[in-house]
């Protein structure tokens, strides 16, 4: 089952039930399955139905933990200190073999539990989500489950999640809130759920745009690192028709010297599809909204474009890799 983003926090009666709110992470969300009966396989399987647990050597020795016939959806997660690392998790995530077995003693993994789909073979997928929580509390007091097990904060007053959503996503890799009725029942590929991402303004350097001068489609912005290097942090969702008309009045096309002659960039974060580009002199400072999810220096979710920063300079934006910042003005 799957969340649909928002802005704000819905009115109570917006799902079945009343709300829950539970905390979001930033990993590789996956459903495990224990084996029917011993000496069956455990599995893990990525949200696009690849089969992943080659990768998790740790988690399916740890799994001997868990009974018979269970199914969890959850995330998966690994902890770099006091923050998650989606790097360390990529790492893990593509690893295979010997390797495999090294980078889980090096960079454990741990499994973010918020859903209960089945228990000892039998199916709770009609079940509305209160009881599901229930039979997942249940099963973690019942086994005493620790980690790489852990249970996913959940609670129904709002104060409480707002406090979450201010505090907690100070943490790099915690992002936000998911919200769920709790009379909702499971509906795999629905996206019944609501999340919210903590989102903060910041500015990066205009480097290159989709679209044509006169009519730029979306942004691709950078930032200098320390070497003087102009380094890209993301791209940003289409341009509001109002904003690409005040835009393509400051855009001047770059020459052969711009810093990002003859790089290749993607369509999406994550993808192989070529992004047709046209690089513009890296002068304009545009102020954007972030979320927290940097993998490398960059975001990983787009950015939405606020306004120009005229009144500032490129020496006014943070450098590569700091983050999010708030904005001068």
């Amino acid at each position: 089952m799957l969340a649909q983003a928002r802005e704000t926090v819905p009115a109570p009666g917006a799902l079945p039930g009343g709300l829950a709110f539970e905390g979001k992470f930033d990993g590789y969300r996956a459903l495990l399955f224990t084996p029917a009966g011993p000496g069956g396989p455990t599995l893990l399987q990525s949200r696009r139905g690849s089969l992943i647990q080659r990768h998790f050597p740790d988690l399916v020795a740890a799994a001997r933990q868990l009974p018979y016939g269970l199914v969890l959806d959850g995330e998966v997660v690994v902890w770099s200190g006091d923050r998650l690392s989606f790097e360390a998790l990529q790492r893990r995530a593509s690893s295979g073999g010997r390797t495999a077995q090294q980078l889980a003693e090096a960079m454990p993994a741990h499994f973010i539990a918020f859903d209960v789909l089945q228990i000892d073979t039998q199916e709770l997928l009609t079940e509305p989500y209160e009881r599901r929580r229930a039979a997942l509390e249940g099963l973690f007091t019942e086994h005493g489950l620790t980690a790489p097990w852990t249970l996913c904060p959940m609670t129904t007053d709002p104060a409480i999640a707002q406090e979450w959503l201010t505090s907690w996503t100070d943490v790099p890799g915690v992002e936000g809130l998911v919200i769920k009725g709790l009379g909702q029942r499971y509906r795999p590929g629905a996206r019944g759920w609501f999340k919210i991402r903590r989102r903060e303004t910041t500015e990066a350097i205009t480097g290159g745009l989709a679209g044509t001068l006169r009519r730029p489609q979306l942004l691709v912005l950078g930032r200098y690192d320390t070497d003087g290097r102009l380094r890209a942090v993301g791209r940003t969702t289409p341009l509001k028709p109002d904003a690409a008309r005040r835009l393509a009045d400051h855009l001047t096309e770059a020459g052969p010297d711009h810093p990002w002659t003859g790089v290749r960039f993607t369509a999406t974060w994550g993808s192989r599809e070529a992004l047709e580009l046209t690089l513009v002199v890296p002068e304009l400072v545009a102020e954007v909204s972030a979320d927290t999810a940097i993998d490398r220096g960059a975001w990983r979710h787009p950015l939405r474009f606020v306004r120009l920063r005229l009144d500032v300079t490129v020496a006014d934006v943070p450098a590569f890799g700091e983050g999010v910042q708030p904005s001068n003005g």
